[in-house]
């Protein structure tokens, strides 16, 4: 069976059966023209939208249809995490092939509502639609977050240390892996790594403590990867930035699996994006706040680098200084420096 042969009202009430009963600040959610949210008292809200698209953002070759819905949220949250927001609301728009099977479909919400639940976040409507072409998932979600406890991409200064949460460049060790190996070929090491793509676990925790703790001054999510991340970090607060090298936590099985195609592992995870981590910058007298936050969340972070009055994003590498070239996805064209 199809999605061409259900109607949309169908389609509809299988996705309600995957989601848990409104909140009472939910007066009327799935079901009307519109979502009614009660706003919560004294936070701000934080919204954001991601589109991803078959071919573009996944490849349904191997990537299972939960998965395709986890990642569909995946990348809002993480956006949400950036900004210190805590997740509350998400309106879900599919554009969907008559051919793509509906247990397909049910996997995909499946995917998506489970990632939702463990965060606390609740899909309060959206919109279906058919499409002659590729699958397309829009995700559009609301956070909360007090007004003094913003995080952005403008808030470092000359002194700042810079951090990265968890590890970078497993994620594009994994797709690399995903589109050239086998499955039945994939070591326990090469799973851990395709798991990071398939599965990222966007870093809400630690973004909302970084914020109450007041810990961090600027905040971004690696979505694009690392190099891009300290350019806009370094453009948005008008500051330089300087990356160590030798610093960046780059697992040994991602260093292992971009060596052995004869890539340098360094350059790999710079560029790397779909990692999800968080890179965010502290002052010398918040360190220890950022670091009871990364407790309290359960995530590593790493010092990577330092902000810097000189303009411009240096790599420091064998005791040399290089300027760090903007890399990392773009849709529209190739990447240029910021």
């Amino acid at each position: 069976m199809t999605v061409g042969d259900l109607t949309e009202r169908d389609l509809i009430a299988r996705i309600q059966a995957k989601l848990p009963p409104a909140p009472p600040w939910l007066p009327v959610g799935i079901g009307d023209d519109a979502a009614v949210v009660e706003p919560e008292r004294n936070r701000l809200e934080v919204l954001s939208v991601d589109t991803i698209v078959e071919g573009v953002h996944f490849d349904r070759a191997f990537c299972p249809p939960d998965v395709v819905g986890h990642r569909a949220l995946a990348v809002n949250l993480s956006d949400l995490a950036a900004m210190g927001a805590a997740p509350r609301a998400a309106l879900l728009a599919m554009a969907l092939p008559a051919a793509l099977e509906v247990d397909d479909f049910d996997g995909i919400v499946s995917g998506l509502a489970t990632l939702a639940a463990e965060h606390r976040l609740h899909v309060v409507g959206g919109n279906l639609a058919r499409s002659p072409g590729p699958l397309v998932i829009d995700v559009t979600v609301t956070g909360t977050v007090k007004r003094r406890q913003v995080l952005t991409r403008a808030g470092a200064k000359p002194g700042d240390a810079v951090y990265v949460s968890g590890a970078i460049g497993a994620a594009r060790a994994g797709l690399a892996l995903l589109q050239t190996t086998d499955d039945s070929r994939l070591t326990t090491d090469d799973r851990r790594l395709t798991t990071a793509y398939l599965r990222p676990s966007p870093r809400v925790r630690l973004g909302v403590l970084l914020a109450r703790n007041r810990a961090a001054g600027a905040c971004i999510d690696l979505s694009d990867g690392l190099s891009d991340g300290v350019h806009r970090i370094a453009e948005a607060s008008r500051v330089g930035i300087a990356v160590d090298a030798d610093a960046l936590p780059i697992p040994a099985a991602a260093r292992a699996a971009f060596a052995s195609r004869g890539c340098d592992p360094v350059a790999e995870a710079l560029a790397g994006g779909d990692d999800y981590e968080l890179l965010f910058t502290v002052r010398r007298r918040r360190t220890r706040s950022a670091v009871a936050a990364a407790k309290l969340a359960g995530i590593p972070i790493t010092r990577v680098g330092e902000c810097t009055e000189r303009g411009g994003v240096v790599l420091r590498r064998a005791g040399a200084e290089t300027p760090l070239s903007l890399t990392g996805y773009s849709h529209f064209g190739a990447a240029s420096p910021a």
